[in-house]
């Protein structure tokens, strides 16, 4: 079972437009048409070569800049995490700990305010902010539970870990 393409069109005659300049649409196919030798249709390709990148992945700065400053949203989060990172290694563990979470929920921010992040965006945009931002808040809280002399206590929830475990 192979999809055929639509008008007798071979898979050899469609081809993938690369340019947008042209005021083509992304992802617009070429194929021979009755009335000249090619027509932009809206049929994917029967083949894909590549990957599309996600929305807002360009540069957050120009192409003149140098490569850390086209990537500063990556960075920052990078090096927060890292920060967070070497005070939990220096057992400061909590404040380490919930600074690696504000850095994921900052990396969900940038990627709802910002139009381009550069290689922070990984997927979509909905699903780069729920990601970070829920891994960032799980990271957050647990930090905050964390014993001994949790900052935050959840009633319900050593009940629900006694009745787990014990049954």
């Amino acid at each position: 079972m192979s999809a055929e393409p639509d008008q007798g069109a071979s898979p050899a005659d469609v081809t993938e437009t690369e340019a947008v300049a042209d005021g083509e649409a992304k992802g617009a196919v070429s194929a021979p048409g009755p009335d000249g030798p090619k027509k932009t249709t809206r049929r994917f390709p029967l083949l894909t070569r590549d990957t599309a990148r996600p929305e807002g992945g360009g540069r957050a700065a120009g192409g003149d800049a140098p490569a850390p400053a086209r990537q500063w949203p990556l960075l920052t989060v990078l090096s927060t995490v890292g920060l967070g990172l070497l005070l939990t290694a220096f057992d400061v563990f909590r404040v380490g700990t919930i600074l690696i979470g504000l850095a994921l929920i900052a990396g969900a921010v940038m990627r709802w305010a910002l139009p381009g992040v550069g290689m922070l965006a990984v997927r979509s945009r909905f699903t780069d902010m729920v990601t970070y931002g829920s891994l960032g808040l799980a990271i957050v809280l647990l930090a905050m539970m964390a014993q001994p002399d949790p900052w935050l206590r959840i009633p319900f929830l050593g009940e629900t870990l006694h009745r787990t475990i014990t049954t």
